[in-house]
């Protein structure tokens, strides 16, 4: 992601921008004639019930088609879920994750330079944080190791020049990570830590160290182990940890597993690099650790995709082990492999994960290594190599049953290039087409400064359309799970200037809520108005800034568990 601003096009690769295990059947035994009518008739309701499905996702397909022309109408409510009832009606919120990616890599987001000032770094995050409120997100995704440093102080990377403007391991006097976090909880937002694993620095050309070892920070892991260090391309190029060897690949899970450890983060998040992308037909210069840690592995290819498996595989089991409700997602480049090399591939025509980078995504999914996966579609509607409207089908599929979830990587970055990217429904489009596939539970964005720069206005327009109301991430059943008791509400007081609404009031017993929702009696429901992070004091607020205007308005209030389980309403109290 950090490198999407690399494009290619023809051949096999496509436009880009950064770039089911089977067991044995069970033994049946043959069931008596009264079980076995039973079964016949069972079986009989599930192929009806089948056909009828096939009809109405043969329907659906073809909606989908025809979103290419127009944007679906009744495609503009996001899944919800219902916690209860309010004044004797349910209450209703949007399930979806809504986010940003914040890159720090070439100060493209944040910092917006080297070595500011606390103050100013500072006002600039808070900044992304007021963006990300606005358009009604409920996460953010920021860079803190974009190339073997760190946005935190840390035993095994030297700091960010990106942040510090120096490559001398000296830091800034303060602790960005943590601030970071407080902040973005503070405005019931989740931080996702995104992190590179195995990059070690970044071109010369894009003011990093290159492949020069004297430019690295004094403190830099691959000073110390020149072992672990490839260079790739030899010409320009950058260093990398080497995948293939399991001390290095160990090193790189302790350095990031250090943030989980010290840090409140929501999720640990990875993109779309881990072996580089092919330049040219220069191959990734591995050969001395094949050939002493290939684990008998005798196909190159697939080691260095077991490589990418282990520690995939590693760092999701180490995240659950030093803290259950952390979530764990990777953001692919959107083609595993197209359908012309894997019958099972996506109808596509472009580079592949699976052979190119040695990225086997599908299996990721398969063996719930993931919380959820982001593909970048970073392809509009109707493209020829990589059509979203087909790819999109290919991951609902890929995920279902499988219980990760899907939130899709948006490329708002390309908004006002020529074609299709011209037309200012472009990314509308998208969304529509997201919301008709119930697998698909989010969206992010690429990334914060495309999303703040709203070109031909597309940010307005999809957010007008598709996040005008707060939105709550969907609850993730592998998770643990302790839905907050009904909160206990007090007042509520409607302004008489600004018509605003303040309800007042405190959680209930037992487990403590990490978050509140507000719900607005609107009706024949009660409609999600405001999230709230808990405080833990006695008299917490919650405030309806878009009130109506009538004579009273009535309230409830539920209370939200890490993981976004959410517990019985409050009691219902009318504003007058």
């Amino acid at each position: 992601m950090s490198g999407r601003d690399r494009t290619r096009t023809g051949g096999n690769v496509c436009d880009f921008g950064s770039g089911g295990q089977t067991g044995p059947m069970p033994v049946l035994r043959k069931p008596a004639r009264r079980q076995l009518l039973i079964a016949l008739t069972a079986t009989l309701s599930v192929l009806v019930l089948v056909a009828i499905a096939g009809l109405i996702r043969w329907a659906g397909d073809r909606s989908g088609s025809a979103a290419q022309a127009r944007e679906p109408e009744a495609a503009t409510t996001a899944a919800a879920s219902t916690a209860g009832s309010c004044h004797g009606v349910p209450t209703t919120a949007p399930r979806e994750l809504r986010a940003m990616w914040i890159t720090s890599v070439n100060n493209i987001d944040w910092p917006s330079k080297k070595g500011l000032p606390e103050a100013q770094v500072k006002a600039e995050y808070l900044g992304w944080l007021d963006l990300a409120q606005k358009l009604h997100h409920n996460a953010v995704f920021v860079h803190v190791r974009p190339s073997g440093d760190a946005f935190w102080p840390s035993e095994y990377a030297p700091w960010s020049d990106w942040l510090t403007g120096k490559r001398d391991g000296v830091g800034p006097g303060w602790d960005p990570m943590a601030w970071m976090i407080a902040e973005t909880h503070a405005r019931n937002l989740e931080f996702h830590a995104w992190f590179n694993p195995y990059r070690g620095s970044q071109p010369a050309a894009a003011k990093g160290a290159g492949a020069d070892v004297n430019q690295l920070a004094p403190n830099h892991p691959l000073r110390a182990h020149p072992e672990w260090r490839v260079t790739y391309p030899s010409t320009n190029g950058r260093f990398f940890f080497n995948p293939g060897i399991p001390e290095a690949r160990t090193f790189v899970e302790d350095s990031m597993l250090e943030a989980v450890q010290k840090y409140d983060v929501d999720g640990v998040h990875f993109d779309d690099f881990f072996y580089p992308y092919p330049e040219g037909d220069e191959d990734f210069p591995d050969d001395a650790a094949f050939a002493a840690h290939n684990r008998g592995i005798k196909d190159k290819g697939d080691w260095r995709r077991d490589n990418v498996n282990l520690l995939v595989k590693e760092m999701s089991e180490r995240i659950k082990q030093i803290k259950p409700w952390v979530k764990f997602g990777i953001s692919p480049f959107g083609i595993w492999r197209n359908a012309g090399t894997d019958p099972e591939g996506s109808d596509s025509r472009g580079l592949q994960a699976y052979d190119e980078i040695y990225a086997d995504t599908r299996t990721w999914v398969r063996e719930k290594w993931l919380d959820y996966i982001v593909p970048q579609l970073y392809w509009n509607i109707g493209f020829d190599k990589a059509d979203y409207a087909k790819m999109l089908p290919w991951w609902t599929a890929t995920v279902a049953g499988t219980g990760v979830q899907l939130w899709i990587g948006q490329a708002d970055y390309r908004v006002g290039e020529d074609g299709p990217w011209k037309e200012p429904d472009q990314l509308s489009k998208q969304l529509a087409l997201n919301r008709t596939h119930p697998e698909v539970t989010g969206s992010v964005h690429f990334s914060a400064k495309q999303v703040k720069a709203d070109r031909l206005g597309a940010v307005t327009r999809y957010a007008k359309d598709y996040y005008a109301t707060p939105a709550l991430p969907a609850a993730m059943s592998q998770l643990p799970s302790t839905p907050p008791a009904a909160p206990v509400v007090t007042a509520a007081v409607r302004d008489p200037e600004t018509g605003t609404v303040t309800v007042t009031g405190r959680a209930g017993s037992g487990a403590a809520p990490t978050a509140f929702a507000l719900y607005r009696v609107d009706g024949d429901k009660a409609v999600l108005v405001a999230t709230d992070r808990a405080t833990g004091a006695a008299g917490q607020q919650w405030v309806d800034a878009a009130a109506p205007a009538g004579p009273t308005a009535t309230y409830c209030v539920t209370g939200l568990d890490r993981s976004w389980n959410e517990g019985l309403p409050s009691a219902p109290i009318t504003a007058g």
